[in-house]
């Protein structure tokens, strides 16, 4: 599948709430400094909509590389989003999980790479299938 991915569930038994600036971050020419900060932010809030559902994922491998999702992300997967075409999704086939791109053409189910190294993937009725959930949120290190 070119991809595995290292599944796990999110703990929502805490919470964490970090401090969040005022004012937005300007990636043009720079503002003057503000030294205040304006209330806080829970990740967990801000990337889950919906705790029963979410799970997450490391994305090992480089098959969504040319999208910008490399080896070590980590996804936040919401399996109450409906699949729709052109969606990002971890989908279960043949017994192994992996992330793609979701087509759906006349009837077809294909899933997509981000990386010309890899082949689209048709399912066809052979195929064990799933779409386990739709990637919501996407964390990478810098």
């Amino acid at each position: 599948m070119n991809d595995n991915l290292k599944i796990f569930r999110p703990d929502f038994g805490s919470s964490v709430e970090i401090p969040l600036a005022e004012s937005g971050v300007h990636a043009g020419f720079p503002s003057p400094a503000e030294d205040f900060l304006d209330g806080s932010l829970d990740l967990n809030k801000l990337v889950v909509k919906h705790p029963e559902a979410t799970f997450f994922a490391r994305v090992e491998g480089d098959s969504m590389k040319d999208e910008g999702i490399l080896d070590g992300d980590l996804l936040v997967v919401d399996k109450a989003i409906e699949p729709y075409d052109g969606c990002l999704a971890v989908s279960y086939i043949d017994g192994e999980f992996t992330l793609k791109r979701v087509r759906m053409e006349g009837g077809k189910v294909l899933l997509v790479p981000s990386n010309s190294r890899y082949a689209t993937i048709e399912i066809t009725p052979d195929n064990e299938f799933a779409i386990w959930g739709v990637v919501h949120f996407i964390v990478k290190r810098v």
